[in-house]
């Protein structure tokens, strides 16, 4: 029991480090298109059309990640089957689970640079550079 509870919070605390970085790209991002997405906001896109265009962009990088962390899982499937119990390596519901709580968190966490991306100012946007 206490393996499982050390494991939780080291599974936690990776899926804080996930959001802090998928966070930190998605600002970063933001930050270095600041300029484009003044231009889109004063040639007249709606500030939706800004916080749909930032979160697809950070949602696509995590479903590549997603994607491939799914390849790997199941190459690796074999080595760690021995260290469950019953659940397989491959079970369809836990690698769904986990693939929709990561996706989850890196919404979240690109929430709030494009929140911030749809109240930019276009003038000084664009007198940025």
């Amino acid at each position: 029991q206490s393996t499982a509870i050390l494991l939780g919070m080291f599974a936690a605390a990776a899926l804080l480090l996930g959001a802090v970085g998928v966070y930190g790209i998605a600002a970063f991002s933001v930050a270095q298109r600041t300029r484009e997405l003044g231009i889109r906001v004063a040639i007249g896109a709606a500030p939706r059309d800004v916080v749909r265009l930032v979160v697809a962009h950070v949602l696509v990088l995590a479903l590549a990640g997603v994607v491939a962390g799914l390849a790997v899982s199941m190459a690796l499937a074999r080595a760690v089957a021995s260290q469950l119990y019953e659940v397989s390596a491959t079970d369809p519901g836990t690698l769904a689970f986990a693939a929709a709580a990561l996706l989850l968190v890196a919404l979240g966490a690109a929430w709030l640079p494009a929140r911030r991306a749809a109240r930019v100012d276009p003038l000084a946007a664009i007198r940025c550079e």
